[in-house]
């Protein structure tokens, strides 16, 4: 092995400490502190290095700590990423190639829930191991493997072999990642490992928001059959229904994780370069966590941007021709199947009068014992044609897995082995166009809404081009189960088709990329000089003068019900640009005014609505709350309105740190928002006028109003925080034991700038240190002349070793609103106040 620094080079023997100093050099060094709250176990010893001379990188690193990874091929790159991603984030790494391996109830128990939460939730451990068992079987991960081109393939073997570098180093002799680095889960991968975690990554709009009704899909023993007057009374309790209870969607759900996009046109911009503004409302905590680079291998590949950790691939980023990011799409991913299951056998199913075996799958997962000891559960676990057998019983009775009728959940991503390929090739694209054609020839974005701007182009392009189920509106009147029926109010758009017919199978288009899926030509796109944005709804406005229509329901709705409020914002705040009525100098989107746009912390539900709402609910000086309207708390007593109308009144209608009474607002609109739009507003929401209705509160609305005032001004006074506190005194994150003020807030008041806690506001604030979601990786791009200028920020920082020194920085320039201007080109990289470098070679 050999290292060298940017003071010379210096030969490593096998000496662990001149490995540990090197390591420091990188920005890895350190020790003490906590962290994760990982548990300890048994497992297996690292292995031994492989031969010398199969890697080889030089690992950049630049202000704040942000990596830029050159090296000679694609073995060598993915190597110093792979060394890189473990250096700052190898407790969530190592925690999180457990999930995917299906280990974790060996290590820390079966009844233990996820570390932190992500794009599965926090399930427990014995689910999430037999889910990933199940989806991510043998000959899925053959498949998977078999589909990608020869420079990914070396990249994942390269980035694994990195990680397994790292992971040898700081066993031997480091003093980094004291709450893991001794536990015998941490441990050296492979390249299968790498693809698992690749794989499960496509399953975010499907299988994964269904992880343990997949888990505990159990058939029932074999009874002797019935009449079937059976399956008709479950059908006739099925319409009876009131709603279905359904699991929360952590993506393409009602809230979930969502994110901000919008590219300006060079008629926006009033130069020759297009901009980009990307800001995906993502996990600051777990495995699906973004981490920042810079991958460089000469004549071959110059890409900057973000991925998720444990991927080789850059998601969201830029090169030196095109930068694009992603938003959460409301195109649904996945379907339901109903199966009629064949006489005295509950694991076949008819299907055009035949019987068809279910493929059953014997799985054990190894189990923690409370002694320490290790025991195996096993549970057979059955696939369809269609995909995964799925427990919907938490739907309601009549979706019971009984002797007649069971469900199978059939994900298009399932099927699509195409995504990397996708992304490395756009990571490659030296212009527009050519990322628009890969684009459409691909068809394999799994689950997101793309934006990207171009050198040379003067327009921006919005799509939502991905892998999307192929039905017909002949298939959703004729296929449409009665039990799907009645889940169609709770789950919209989303297929719950008769397996037992093959006319009911997905259809094929002469472009579709892969069986059961969209043809590029039938999935929306736009392309504006002006602008195009979104916000997590649909294509519909990705541009209001132009919106867009006709295209397959499964796309999500089109006019037919109002967007959210920080999709109105997003598109007032676009439009207000280039009308220059947003208080910013002139009328053309700069990078300089977009970073402050994006960062002021706007609350439109308070421009629009808080004068109306304080006339009605301060007319009165006491309000008398019985009871929450948000989750029915006893609160039984007068609130006094006084201090708290004052609070509001003299709010500047925004989120920044230093603005007082935001959370009165918060509290208030979380309980208003609970109504109707026919309760609340006075002009409906209107197709013709989707950025300004619904629009003006019903005086009608008095009462609930009122209430829900009260409620909110009780629940802040309780919870210790004063009515005219700054947001950044209860919106904040933690490091090394201080508090970061933050700003911003959650989706539903219409905040544009997102940090969405989980945590009460009366259970120690709006902390973003437990499990939340907001503005993550940020980027700001553009192509002037001869470069490329681009503005970022990791919100979060990029390491979760409460020792390094990265751990706290990118947070606290966010936390000031101080872009980092990235450096790019070598020049620049190399020219950096921080610069430091080392190179890593096996």
């Amino acid at each position: 092995m050999r290292q060298t620094s940017s003071r010379g080079a210096m030969p490593l023997s096998l000496l662990a400490l001149a490995t540990a100093a090197a390591l420091t050099a990188c920005g890895g060094g350190g020790g003490g502190g906590g962290g994760f709250p990982f548990f300890p176990g048994a497992g297996n010893p690292p292995t031994n290095p492989p031969a010398e001379g199969a890697y080889k990188a030089e690992i950049r690193r630049t202000a704040l700590g942000v990596p830029h990874i050159k090296a000679d091929n694609w073995p060598g790159v993915g190597y110093g990423y792979g060394f890189a991603q473990a250096e700052d984030d190898l407790c969530t790494m190592a925690d999180s190639f457990l999930t995917y391996r299906g280990e974790r109830s060996q290590y820390l128990g079966g009844d233990a829930q996820l570390v932190a939460s992500s794009t599965i939730a926090r399930p427990k451990n014995i689910d999430s191991d037999f889910f990933h068992k199940q989806v991510i079987s043998a000959d899925v991960l053959a498949k998977m493997i078999a589909a990608q081109p020869d420079n990914l393939k070396q990249l994942v073997e390269g980035f694994a072999a990195g990680y397994n570098r790292y992971v040898r180093d700081v066993k031997a002799s480091g003093t980094a990642h004291a709450a893991c680095r001794s536990e015998a889960w941490v441990k050296p991968i492979t390249a299968e490992d790498i693809y698992r975690r690749m794989y499960a990554a496509n399953l975010a709009g499907g299988y994964s928001n269904f992880l343990p009704n997949i888990a505990n899909a159990i058939a029932p023993a074999p009874a002797a059959p019935t009449k079937m007057a059976a399956r008709s009374g479950a059908k006739k309790a099925a319409l009876q229904l009131a709603a279905v209870n359904v699991p929360e969607l952590q993506v393409g759900g009602k809230e979930g994780v969502g994110s901000n996009m919008i590219g300006f046109g060079t008629a926006a911009t009033g130069d020759s370069s297009p901009l980009l503004f990307g800001n995906p409302h993502w996990y600051w905590r777990g495995p699906d966590r973004f981490y920042q680079a810079q991958l460089t291998i000469p004549g071959q590949l110059n890409i900057s941007g973000t991925s998720f950790l444990g991927i080789p691939v850059i998601l969201i980023g830029f090169n030196d021709n095109i930068a694009w990011s992603h938003t959460v799409s409301t195109a649904r991913r996945f379907g339901f199947y109903e199966l009629k299951l064949a006489a005295g056998d509950p694991t076949s199913y008819m299907r055009d009068g035949k019987p068809v075996k279910m493929q059953a799958l014997n799985i054990t997962v190894n189990v923690k014992q409370g002694d320490g000891s290790v025991a195996p559960v096993t549970r057979t676990l059955y696939k369809s044609e269609y995909g995964p057998m799925v427990n919907l019983t938490a739907f309601g009775a009549p979706f019971a897995w009984s002797q007649t009728t069971a469900f199978a959940i059939r994900d298009i991503n399932g099927e699509n082995y195409r995504t990397f390929k996708n992304w490395l090739r756009w990571n490659q694209a030296k212009s527009l166009d050519e990322f628009i054609a890969i684009q459409r020839e691909e068809a394999a974005i799994p689950w997101v809404n793309t934006v990207a701007v171009g050198r040379g182009a003067a327009k921006a392009w919005y799509a939502d081009i991905g892998a999307i189920p192929n039905v017909s509106p002949t298939q959703v009147a004729n296929c449409t189960t009665q039990l799907g029926a009645a889940a169609g109010a709770s789950l919209p758009r989303v297929p719950f088709f008769d397996g037992s017919k093959s006319e009911c199978d997905w259809q094929t288009d002469a472009d579709s990329a892969q069986k059961g899926a969209l043809g590029a030509a039938r999935m929306p796109s736009l392309m504006r000089d002006d602008y195009v944005e979104n916000s997590n709804d649909s294509y519909w406005l990705a541009n209001p003068k132009a919106p867009m229509t006709g295209f397959p329901d499964i796309m999500g709705p089109a006019g037919t019900e109002a967007v959210s409020f920080r999709t109105r914002l997003g598109n007032l705040m676009a439009q207000g640009r280039l009308d220059g009525t947003d208080n910013y100098a002139g009328k053309v989107a700069t990078a300089d005014t977009v970073k402050q746009m994006v960062l002021n912390s706007r609350v439109l539900t308070a421009e629009l609505f808080k004068d109306q709402a304080l006339a009605m609910v301060c007319a009165t000086a006491t309000i008398n709350v019985a009871t929450d309207p948000q989750g029915g708390a006893a609160i039984g007593r007068d609130v006094d309105t006084g201090p708290a109308c004052a609070a509001l009144r003299a709010w500047n209608n925004t989120g920044v740190t230093g603005a007082r009474g935001a959370h009165i607002w918060d509290e208030f609109w979380s309980r208003a928002a609970l109504q109707s739009s026919a309760t609340l507003y006075n002009v409906p929401f209107s197709a013709s006028d989707p950025i300004h209705t619904p629009r003006d509160l019903k005086a009608g609305a008095a009462s609930v109003l009122q209430q829900a005032f009260g409620a909110a001004v009780a629940r802040v006074e309780a919870s210790g925080f004063a009515l005219d506190a700054q947001r950044g005194d209860y919106l904040f994150a933690t490091r090394g034991g201080q508090k970061i003020p933050l700003y911003g807030g959650c989706h539903g008041p219409g905040y544009f700038t997102i940090a969405c806690s989980e945590n009460r506001l009366g259970k120690g604030g709006y902390t973003m240190d437990g499990n939340p979601n907001g503005n993550s990786y940020m980027q700001i791009v553009r192509f002037p002349e001869g470069g490329v200028e681009a503005h970022t920020f990791l919100t979060f920082s990029l390491s979760d070793d409460p020792a390094s020194a990265h751990n706290a920085d990118y947070t606290r320039a966010y936390s000031a609103g101080k872009w980092l201007k990235v450096p790019f080109s070598e020049a620049e990289i190399k020219g950096d106040a921080a610069y430091r470098s080392a190179v890593v070679s096996e």
